[in-house]
């Protein structure tokens, strides 16, 4: 599962190029971000931090972190898993894959964007999924989650691209799997047990931003 390190994107990317509104293309819905600036500054604090993303390899973000933080990045597409395990019709093997899945040692990861992918699991998966990030995160790290507050009316993924650490650019694409039940906020913050909520925000797009630390 790639280990990206401060590589610039493929030309062949559909995602390439700088950050920023000149390089949205048009459709792809722009929203304000409260808790993504302060995940960042939480990695500025460290030398040369490591980051872990959950989503699909997106150029233009990996240009962005390179850029900003001069960080090591393992992007790990666990919404890809899913959809593997969907075609394979093995979703109840999701646990016990999600144990295996992360070669990280413990307490090595600074920082990890765990995006929405919550959403897309059962409970023993989610569970298990937020046991290893949990274990993966150095203490005083921090884990970056979207939790949706409203049922979508398709079934769809969402890659999420940095225009600046305001402002996030969402762009759907297609899913085997559509969001489960909404998750409450104790049910929430019961997943990430071992971790702390150091901020959390609603947004007018029915997505929570939730943003975790470990204890020291």
């Amino acid at each position: 599962m790639g280990l990206l390190d401060r590589i610039a994107p493929r030309k062949s990317e559909p995602d390439v190029g700088p950050p920023g509104p000149s390089s949205a293309p048009a459709g792809d819905p722009v929203f304000a971000t409260k808790a993504l600036k302060k995940f960042l500054a939480t990695l500025t604090a460290r030398e040369s931090p490591v980051l872990l993303d959950l989503g699909p390899v997106v150029g233009s973000n990996v240009s962005y972190f390179g850029e900003t933080l001069g960080c090591k990045i393992f992007v790990e597409d666990i919404f890809a898993d899913v959809d593997r395990h969907v075609r394979a019709n093995t979703l109840e093997e999701l646990p016990a894959f999600f144990k295996k899945r992360f070669p990280q040692a413990d307490g090595t990861v600074d920082g990890i964007l765990c995006w929405d992918m919550i959403d897309y699991l059962d409970r023993p998966a989610a569970q298990e999924l937020a046991s290893q990030l949990s274990r993966v995160l150095r203490p005083e790290g921090a884990l970056l989650g979207f939790f949706g507050t409203a049922a979508p009316r398709d079934t769809r993924y969402t890659k999420f691209i940095i225009v600046d650490d305001v402002n996030l650019r969402y762009r759907a694409y297609p899913a085997l799997r559509g969001r489960q039940a909404i998750l409450l906020n104790r049910d929430i913050i019961r997943l990430f047990s071992n971790l702390r909520v150091s901020d959390s925000f609603l947004l007018k797009n029915n997505l929570r931003e939730i943003l975790f630390r470990k204890p020291a």
